[in-house]
């Protein structure tokens, strides 16, 4: 290697490169319309709009990584919106807004029509009444107080009307799961907006069909209106739709994903319905529209605000916000050329297409009010959002609030008490009826749970009901007085005194949660262990089994207990489900918590039975999820549970460089068996020709790594120094080839996303009729081949921080180029150097940029409410107590 200077050295004179673009669009995405421009820059002016990426691979719609020169996420930076000014429709004439189309429902169009007016009536009325209230709050003329504490106002009742699109789509057939299943919805919308202090939606019917024109046309002349177009059934009624928009026909199979049955006529009523496709941007969805509505196309057109309210909000959900300010989103309306963002807003809102929230304001040194204290407001904030986030978000809330609220804790003294009283002379064993120790009824009950876990996945692995085993306080305080560690020991502890326990430490206390869940099994509880990739799986099963309580654990593999979340859910791994649907176990550790997002642990939560002991463990320093929300960090914010902090170090030079990272400090750290090594670099074509020489040859030869067993990693997908970048400089030189599987061949190194937020880690072995064929972690998979066409399918030999989060290598090469430098934060930077177990190289090219990420800029912040519903439930539960 060329030199082994140590991690935080600098070398002289080292200049950076300049951000190098690569924003072809590809031919599945090429914007439709004869004058439809290029993607407007978001983040970042290089970034391709490729659907694919949106809709299979997770990390190219992170917020840490969307920054990132040359990436091709679409995503927000923050807050506020993509930036850069559009004007679509500028060249079209503009026109009053169409009205709704006529015979939305099937066969009663005239019914439908002649009741829409009173509806519309009714919620302009509210939408204006909320919109005043947001302007006012904002501008500071009046306090929210003064709004949300008056009587409200008894709803009238709504005449039957169809809904908006945004509401047809969500419920339409065909369309990815929205929300949390279960009774969550029915009982957390109406919390949303009163209890977490934001005004009620109003009332929503639910038609059942398209209604493009939206419910609250405002009045006025309407153009002339356009024949209708007669569109064939099915999906080829869509490739006619998109056709004589000017779109590629590549998109039929995502728009009647997205939209339903109906979807060619949605798209041919409101052409900026295509807006719902995964990857279409809004120039796109503009020279669409214009191609099909001609001169009754404008950029002032009703459909197309109402479209680019929806658009705005999925797109901060793929930057990580849950939602957004008002301001915020009305600047992001203006941007695009949209007249009248209030009155946008304003028909959103009474469309219950977007929910309003009032969010307060943490000011650093101010105490929290006191309940029923009334004398002194504290600032909020209006926040807008789409319905299945916010009702992720109250549902995640409410079912840890319901797991701490149902937890039992062990009535210990009355068993001894009893205990003394039959045996007086034998006070020191007070402790015996526990499973622990032998009761044969606890016993009885243990067995069967530990052979469910060990069969997998068998939803009734017990034909009997399941006996609760309540192990006593004198069993947890054995367990404990064993664990191999002090913050293992005190982990324990908490477990057995509270239903939800939030625990933090890097990759070393790891052993910690291993520890907890061998002793719980021990005791006779069913518990187990859910990572968020199969890396991770591996991990935990190898402490597992060699924890010290791994053979008195009742199971023949103690391995057993570690699973996936995602197959744990699905129920390919794990205990399986009770009769009643909830998980069969008493006991779940989730690991690697901070890549949980909203909607998968809204699933997780309500997935476990009352009474169900939970424990969140993850490192705080590590990139957020690929999903909306930071359900880990907006816990431990809240103090919503008992913390067990671990104070198990990391050992070893990467371990000492990345816990420096983690306070804030790229400090040099002393390297003598070249486990850290700095590589610097003058320009991304050089910083690909040297990760190359160190993956094939450097690290192979000083370490003995193989080259499959060392991962890169990189800020971005694109660029002169991304992913697909050093990925093809990678296959030319480790597995070269036609590339004729799809562009793979076999031997080739992938991440497959079968999920937006899941990357795995593959070979390819072959391909044939039926798809490609890999090797993932020694699991045969197929992929079919619309999933690969669709972009499922990238090669892996180098990953995103994102991609990579959860999993760890015997050695990891981190590429940084110059153009990579606005991407750079302390929680990218940590992530990624992480990633190495025996070896991290670093192939510099950021100069100064990389200390400074380190020192100035800890994250990326998120728009979340799930920190101020979790302090709201606290306050809750407190009222009660402080009345009594």
């Amino acid at each position: 290697m060329s030199t082994d200077r140590l991690a935080g050295e600098t070398p002289p004179e080292q200049e950076a490169a300049p951000g190098t673009a690569d924003a072809q669009t590809p031919e599945d995405t090429t914007a439709p319309g004869a004058d439809a421009s290029a993607p407007e820059a978001s983040a970042d002016p290089s970034e391709d709009a490729t659907p694919p990426e949106h809709s299979a691979n997770p990390d190219a719609t992170t917020p840490e990584d969307s920054a990132n020169p040359g990436e091709d996420a679409t995503a927000p930076d923050g807050p506020a919106t993509p930036e850069g000014p559009a004007t679509p429709g500028a060249d079209a004439t503009v026109s009053e807004p169409a009205p709704a189309a006529a015979g939305d429902e099937a066969g009663t169009p005239d019914s439908g029509a002649a009741q829409r007016p009173s509806v519309s009536t009714s919620a302009k009325a509210t939408a204006d009444a909320l919109a005043a209230a947001v302007r006012a709050v904002e501008s500071g003329e009046r306090a929210a107080a003064s709004f949300f504490n008056d009587a409200p106002r008894s709803a009238r009742p709504a005449a039957p009307a169809a809904p908006s699109p945004k509401d047809a789509r969500d419920s339409g057939a065909g369309t990815p799961q929205s929300g949390p299943t279960g009774p969550a919805p029915e009982v957390t919308r109406p919390r949303a907006a009163e209890e977490a202090g934001g005004p009620a939606r109003p009332p929503v019917v639910d038609g059942g069909a398209l209604n493009p024109a939206g419910a609250a046309a405002p009045a006025g002349p309407a153009p002339a209106a356009r024949p209708a177009m007669t569109t064939a059934p099915g999906i080829e009624g869509v490739r006619q739709v998109l056709a004589a928009g000017g779109a590629p026909e590549t998109l039929a199979g995502p728009a009647a994903e997205a939209l339903g049955e109906r979807a060619a006529e949605a798209l041919s009523e409101d052409p900026w319905q295509l807006l719902g496709v995964p990857g279409v941007r809004p120039e796109q969805a503009d020279g669409f529209a214009r191609a099909l509505l001609g001169p009754a196309c404008g950029p002032g057109d009703e459909r197309r605000a109402q479209a680019l309210v929806g658009w705005l909000l999925e797109q901060a959900a793929v930057a990580g916000h849950s939602a957004l300010e008002a301001a915020a989103l009305r600047a992001a309306l203006a941007q695009r050329s949209v007249p009248d963002p209030d009155e946008a807003l304003q028909t959103a809102i009474a469309d219950g297409a977007v929910l309003v929230f009032q969010d307060a304001i943490e000011e650093p040194g101010r105490a929290r009010p006191a309940a029923g204290d009334d004398e002194e407001e504290q600032p909020v904030r209006i926040l807008l959002g789409l319905d299945r986030f916010a009702m992720a978000e109250e549902s995640v809330a409410d079912g840890l609030a319901r797991l701490l609220n149902t937890f039992e804790a062990v009535a210990e003294p009355e068993q001894d008490t009893a205990a003394e009283a039959e045996e007086p002379g034998d006070g020191t064993d007070g402790a015996q009826p526990s499973a622990a120790d032998g009761d044969p009824s606890s016993e009885s009950a243990a067995a069967p749970a530990s052979e469910a876990g060990t069969a997998g996945a068998l939803a009734d692995a017990d034909d009997a009901p399941h006996r609760p085993v309540r192990p006593s306080a004198a069993a947890w305080e054995a367990a404990a007085a064993a664990a191999p560690s002090p913050s293992a020991a005190e982990l324990i502890r908490a477990v057995a005194d509270s239903g939800l326990v939030a625990h933090t430490g890097a990759e070393a206390a790891r052993a910690e949660p291993a520890a907890l869940i061998a002793a719980a099994r021990s005791l006779g509880l069913r518990a187990f262990g859910a990572t968020h990739t199969e890396n991770g799986r591996r991990r935990l099963a190898a402490h597992l089994t060699a924890t010290p309580d791994a053979a008195a654990a009742g199971s023949t593999d103690p391995g057993t207990a570690a699973v996936t979340v995602s197959a744990l859910l699905s129920g390919q791994q794990g205990p399986g489900r009770d009769a009643d649907g909830a998980l069969a176990l008493d006991l779940l550790v989730v690991l690697d918590a901070p890549q949980l997002d909203l909607e998968t642990a809204a699933l997780l939560v309500e997935s476990l039975t009352d009474g169900t002991r939970l424990v969140l463990s993850g490192d705080p320093g590590v990139l957020w999820s690929a999903g909306p929300g930071r359900l880990f960090a907006d816990l431990l914010a809240a103090r919503f549970c008992p913390q067990v902090a671990s104070r198990t170090p990391d050992f070893g030079p990467i371990g000492e460089l990345v816990s420096g990272i983690g306070i804030g400090e790229l400090s040099q750290v002393e390297a003598p068996g070249k486990e850290v090594v700095i590589v610097p670099v003058r320009d991304p074509g050089e910083a690909v020709h040297r990760t190359v020489q160190l993956v094939a040859d450097s690290v192979p030869r000083a370490l003995g790594v193989p080259a499959d067993r060392t991962q890169v990693i990189t800020v971005g997908h694109g660029g002169a120094a991304g992913t697909r970048a050093l990925n093809a400089a990678l296959k030319e030189r480790l597995n070269p080839g036609p590339g004729r599987f799809g562009g793979f061949d076999p031997g080739d190194r992938v991440a497959y996303a079968p999920a937006p937020g899941r990357t795995i880690p593959g070979t390819v072995t072959g391909a044939d009729a039926a798809g490609l064929h890999l090797d993932c972690d020694g699991s045969a998979t197929v992929v079919p081949r619309e999933q690969v066409a669709a972009g499922a399918v990238r090669h892996g030999w180098a990953l995103t921080a994102h991609q990579a989060a959860g999993a760890r290598w015997p050695a990891a090469v981190v590429v940084l180029p110059g153009d990579a430098a606005g991407g750079l934060t302390r929680a990218w930077v940590y992530t990624a150097f992480g990633r190495g177990e025996q070896h991290l190289s670093v192939v510099q090219g950021a100069d100064q940029a990389l200390p400074r990420a380190v020192a100035e800029v800890p994250v990326k912040e998120r728009t979340t409410r799930l920190r101020t519903l979790l302090q709201q439930s606290v306050q809750s539960a407190e009222e009660p107590s402080a009345a009594g």
